[in-house]
């Protein structure tokens, strides 16, 4: 933990977005007793977890003057990970037996999410620090501060100064679409899976999804059940691979495209070809900050965001301006917490930051191991295996305890299962004792009064 100071600050704090990121930012500023507005563009808190029936009307969400929807959640969405692991570490994501309307599974829908983090604005009375239906639409510097302009439901605009911007905006809503050859002359729809709701209008089709991560695996599921066949195409796979999957009688596994034609065939890289009514994107999404403006210093390459320092500080820019909420593969809610607690003390002067120059030492040399380990920069912010790792880091520089044995072992698990068991890892699971472990560490913190089925 860095060395603490003797003088503590009271900053005037700006939070961007009202997420399970923003949430928790607010909460950890306001704890440290800087004064916070939290400024979200929807009627409720809840971010990338509030459903919405409504798409955008460029399924591929690449026309910038688009009407953009911001939600990418489908109807039948359930979490990747086990409730109990997912949560913030004070208010655990636990069943709510007190009310018929919640979802008590170990993997529930994004419905029981949303009202977690309900459950925990609530709890915290964090929406008190919430402009409701105000988008941000600038962030500039302003001195030594920043300049946010605002603009509330009925168009009026606000110019207010704040001594430092926390951006908690999400990162699932512009979307990236796989580079096909031959796109542009084959016939068939395209839709990105931020515009995927429901199955009902890929009924008797002949469906190509790509990728094959969650969402990939998800959707493709969903929609063989009123689809003619649906093929999976995934670069992770070799380039023989062709196999048809357990558990359904219409779901193939493929290599990447090769290639798409004008006569509606697609080419996969293993020789299959079929006739492609529609081809569903699920590759994932570009970091977004269109309103913030840093005079070019922070850029964004192949979905780096760079210059950060620990994936949260711009070197030149810190204290006054910070992101929560960048890593993916990672315990997010977690995440956000710990992060939160780090950027809330280093503005508070509780806790010091190395020198702008150590800090861009640092980055540098992340970049350069991740160019030795060949990864590509759109894996830059990945944390995966090195989670606990990064999470223990920041926890040490707060003076937070380092991650729960159980905590770590179920998100190993978890991913495990979700890559190798994709069709049951949300109902059959072999880690029984860890969810004991993970309730009697609740018990023994008063988080919970009794364990499951006492």
């Amino acid at each position: 933990m860095a060395p603490a100071c003797s003088r503590i600050n009271s900053l005037h704090v700006a939070v961007i977005g009202a997420g399970a990121a923003g949430l928790a930012a607010a909460r950890e500023l306001r704890r440290e007793s800087h004064s916070v507005v939290v400024f979200e563009r929807d009627t409720q808190v809840g971010g990338l977890w509030v459903y919405t029936p409504q798409t955008e009307p460029d399924p591929l969400s690449l026309d910038p003057n688009r009407t953009i929807v911001h939600s990418s959640v489908y109807d039948s969405l359930r979490t990747n990970l086990p409730r109990e692991c997912m949560g913030y570490r004070d208010f655990p994501f636990v069943p709510r037996d007190d009310d018929e309307s919640r979802d008590p599974r170990r993997y529930p829908s994004h419905r029981e999410v949303l009202a977690y983090l309900q459950d925990f604005a609530k709890e915290f009375k964090l929406e008190e620090m919430v402009r409701f239906e105000t988008e941000v639409v600038c962030v500039d510097r302003d001195g030594r501060k920043w300049k946010i302009r605002s603009r509330s439901s009925d168009g009026i605009f606000k110019d207010e100064v704040f001594d430092s911007v926390v951006v908690c905006n999400g990162h699932y809503t512009e979307p990236r679409v796989a580079h096909v050859p031959g796109i542009d002359s084959w016939p068939g729809k395209q839709v990105h899976s931020h515009n995927y709701r429901v199955p009902d209008s890929f009924k008797d089709q002949v469906v190509v999804v790509i990728g094959n991560f969650a969402s990939g695996s998800d959707i493709s599921r969903d929609i063989t059940g009123v689809a003619k066949e649906v093929h999976i195409a995934s670069r992770s796979n070799p380039s023989e691979t062709y196999e048809k999957l357990p558990g359904s009688k219409n779901l193939w596994l493929h290599s990447m495209i090769e290639s798409a034609r004008k006569d509606g065939s697609i080419i996969f890289q293993n020789g299959q070809v079929v006739q492609a009514d529609t081809i569903v994107h699920c590759t994932g999404y570009k970091y977004h900050f269109p309103f913030l403006n840093t005079n070019g210093y922070i850029t964004m390459e192949d979905n780096c965001v760079g210059p950060l320092y620990k994936h949260v500080f711009p070197p030149a820019l810190a204290l006054s301006l910070s992101f929560i909420g960048l890593p993916w593969m990672t315990l997010q809610f977690f995440m956000f917490e710990l992060q939160s607690k780090w950027v809330a003390a280093v503005l508070s002067g509780r806790v010091t930051l190395p020198s702008e120059d150590k800090m861009m030492e640092d980055v540098t040399s992340f970049y350069a191991m991740r160019d030795a380990n060949k990864l590509p920069k759109r894996y830059t912010h990945r944390l995966g295996e090195s989670q606990v790792d990064y999470l223990n880091w920041i926890a040490e520089q707060v003076g937070a305890p380092p991650v729960e044995h159980w905590r770590g072992e179920e998100v190993h698990g978890g991913y495990l299962r979700l890559v190798t068991q994709s069709d049951t890892f949300r109902d059959k699971w072999d880690d029984d004792h860890l969810i004991l472990e993970a309730y009697e560490d609740f018990l023994r913190q008063k988080l919970i009064s009794v364990l499951p089925n006492e």
